[in-house]
């Protein structure tokens, strides 16, 4: 899923390795990461009032879109958070490799401890997708932070609740991969486990984490 972003928004800059490098810190290992992984960076669109007719929140002033064309079919998070460090700015990353593409983006906020500093969740993505797809109309928005909240929203592997604000979202989201983890934990010291009544017990502990990560799935239904 590619979103169709208003043409007016078109910048199409080039950024260079070396900038990103320069302004995340990069050490040597990540630089070997960008080198393996990644064949060119564009700054794509500058969602701004002027550019989409929408105003400013006190959060977000503008979101950028960046380009990135892939040389592997897979990007390590390292690459894409060091963009996120080098930007002051949320991001939407649309990456692409040979004829598919996807848009990749998460929660990024100034640090209420420092705010010339940004707090960056982890990534969400949508599925690989043939690059020539028609690409998806952009959410209705007031303003920019509810667009780019509408966003990362569609983004999300798991329908929200109808209450919850992106803040309340990205923490279900993480909540939800780190219940993921425990699951698969538990199934693996059971598949390990030899005696008949420590399984019996792994068991009950699998059975638990499994509720408990349904019900973390769960939609509000009473808001249908």
């Amino acid at each position: 899923m590619l979103f169709a972003y208003p043409k007016s928004a078109q910048f199409g800059r080039v950024i260079p390795k070396s900038k990103i490098y320069e302004h995340a810190g990069a050490n040597t290992a990540l630089k070997d990461l960008f080198i393996a992984q990644v064949d060119q960076i564009v700054w794509k669109y500058k969602l701004a009032p002027e550019t989409t007719n929408l105003p400013a929140a006190k959060s977000i002033t503008e979101i950028q879109v960046f380009a990135i064309s892939l040389k592997l079919a897979t990007l390590h998070s390292d690459v894409l958070r060091a963009i996120d460090r080098a930007i002051p700015f949320p991001l939407i990353f649309e990456v692409a490799h040979g004829s598919r593409s996807h848009t990749i983006a998460a929660f990024k906020r100034p640090s209420e401890v420092d705010g010339s500093k940004w707090v960056v969740s982890d990534y969400f993505k949508s599925e690989w997708t043939p690059s020539d797809t028609p690409r998806t109309p952009l959410p209705v928005a007031l303003d920019l932070a509810s667009l780019y909240d509408k966003v990362l929203t569609a983004l999300m592997p798991v329908q929200p609740l109808v209450e919850d604000n992106i803040q309340a979202r990205v923490d279900r989201m993480e909540a939800i991969k780190s219940k993921e983890l425990e699951v698969g934990r538990i199934k693996g010291q059971l598949s390990r486990e030899k005696q008949y009544n420590k399984k019996v017990s792994i068991n009950v502990a699998l059975r638990l984490a499994k509720q408990e990560l349904a019900q973390l799935k769960a939609a509000d239904l009473s808001n249908d």
